[in-house]
């Protein structure tokens, strides 16, 4: 008989815990021992269950799930962790390897590379699906910041903003005067996801307009 891995299931969504609880209810060496609504119950129920295996969202109240990995990391916690998130956001995804995570997934992962990866990370591995996997090879072989722009390379300048790869493919293509649902075609992301990295791009930078924010690229040489 296979060990049973205990799993802790970590969303603020009760429909999301649910589904991923009957999905891995139909494997007889996976048991979901608890269920948290944000980082600090998954901490908390991490250090009552002592589960094998944590599986945590991003964005949730009280405490995101980034910070909730680093926090039972840095007590020294044994359990592992899989972040399964909606966003592909190459800054989330450096966060979460920072802290410590040993896998990402997105929750459009299918049933068969699901189980792989919680399968990969119990036996004491890492597991990152392919588009997380590029983002990070990106990183470790561009920690200058490149960007592909309609298939070219583009060096950007040093600039302070710590702006994503990502983050910098919308600046150019805004810049370029394109809309938020054009760019998500371009990128073949959701349009709410362009809205986010826009959002992003305001804030890190510090402008609150499109003209403001055309003027300090060109002073960065960003663009």
């Amino acid at each position: 008989m296979n060990q049973i891995t205990t799993i802790v299931l970590a969303d603020d969504h009760s429909l999301v815990r649910d589904g991923i609880r009957a999905l891995l209810e139909t494997e007889g060496d996976l048991e979901v021992i608890g269920e948290a609504a944000n980082g600090k119950e998954a901490i908390a129920l991490v250090h009552e269950k002592k589960p094998d295996l944590l599986i945590i969202d991003i964005r949730m109240p009280e405490m995101n799930g980034i910070d909730a990995v680093q926090a039972l990391n840095s007590a020294g916690t044994a359990v592992k962790t899989i972040i399964l998130s909606m966003h592909d956001s190459e800054e989330y995804i450096l966060k979460s390897v920072s802290a410590g995570a040993n896998g990402y997934l997105l929750k459009d992962t299918d049933k068969t590379e699901f189980l792989k990866a919680i399968h990969t990370v119990i036996q004491g591995g890492k597991y990152f699906s392919g588009d997380i996997s590029n983002v990070l090879v990106n990183n470790l072989l561009n920690p200058t910041k490149e960007v592909q722009v309609d298939g070219k390379q583009k060096s950007i300048g040093a600039h302070p903003f710590d702006l994503t790869n990502k983050e910098l493919q919308v600046l150019e293509l805004v810049l370029s005067g394109l809309t938020n649902k054009q760019i998500s075609e371009k990128l073949a992301n959701s349009k709410r996801t362009i809205e986010t990295h826009r959002f992003n791009l305001m804030r890190k930078m510090e402008v609150k307009n499109l003209m403001d924010l055309s003027r300090k690229a060109q002073e960065f040489k960003l663009v």
